[in-house]
């Protein structure tokens, strides 16, 4: 355990944690202390993340609560629990976040509705009731998961890059307007990662993306997560309102 980062005594949720980026922030909490609520919209893949990050702890280091952040009752649900288990709340990881991709013209309601349901209503539902239970504990630590793509934009992808540019937006709000009660709000924005959504797509892309990230290599959840680490901790306390990139330096 790191002193400087370390989350001892602290208590996290982290949303969109069974797997990739989320799950990788939950272990890196957890690896440093924490206790993790790990939220997601599968309980099956939820329970078997907890397991490993237990086992991997050492102890009884997670909690469980299905959620889809796009559903506000789900999301009342999941605070609720926060409260009645643990009395705290110092980190809220705003992780979970779906792509759908879809040039202009075949863009429909329906994918608009929900990419922004989960992506930017999401985060906006989970920041009102996480920033209650913080202001309660003296203070917290906000991260929400943008995008390269909420950043630069592009092709293709109008609708997902508008949800994530949203989530910019809303953390600056937020960072002005919760930093009285002691509250940071920042956001990451990644951006080639290697996960399961990355490698489904076609190797041709793949290369093509790969060659233009200035270190040459793809991103790691656990780049992401070591990141989101130091935003939760100590370290970052006088950080606010900032959008920091973990992209290797890749140029769309």
């Amino acid at each position: 355990m790191t002193p400087a980062l370390s989350q001892q005594g602290r208590v996290a949720v982290v949303t969109g944690a069974a797997r990739g980026i989320g799950q990788a922030c939950a272990a890196a909490l957890a690896a440093q202390g924490a206790t993790v609520v790990l939220a997601g919209r599968h309980a099956d893949t939820l329970q078997a993340a907890a397991a490993t990050l237990d086992e991997a702890c050492g102890r009884a280091c997670t909690l469980v609560q299905p959620c889809d952040v796009a559903d506000p009752a789900a999301v009342r649900e999941l605070f609720q629990r926060v409260f009645k288990d643990c009395k705290r709340l110092d980190t809220l990881v705003a992780n979970a976040g779906l792509m759908d991709d879809a040039l202009i013209g075949m863009v429909t309601p329906d994918l608009i509705e929900r990419v922004f349901a989960t992506n930017t209503f999401g985060l906006l539902h989970c920041a009102q009731y996480a920033s209650r239970l913080m202001a309660r504990a003296g203070g917290g630590s906000i991260v929400a998961l943008s995008s390269i793509i909420g950043v630069q934009g592009h092709a293709g992808q109008s609708v997902y890059a508008g949800s994530k540019a949203a989530v910019i937006g809303i953390v600056h709000a937020l960072a002005k307007e919760l930093a009285p009660q002691r509250i940071r709000v920042n956001a990451v924005a990644p951006g080639f990662i290697d996960t399961d959504l990355t490698r489904a797509l076609p190797e041709a892309r793949r290369e093509q993306t790969v060659a233009r990230i200035g270190l040459g290599r793809p991103g790691t959840p656990d780049d992401v997560a070591g990141t989101v680490l130091y935003l939760a901790s100590d370290l970052a306390r006088y950080v606010t309102g900032q959008v920091i990139g973990v992209d290797g330096g890749l140029q769309l």
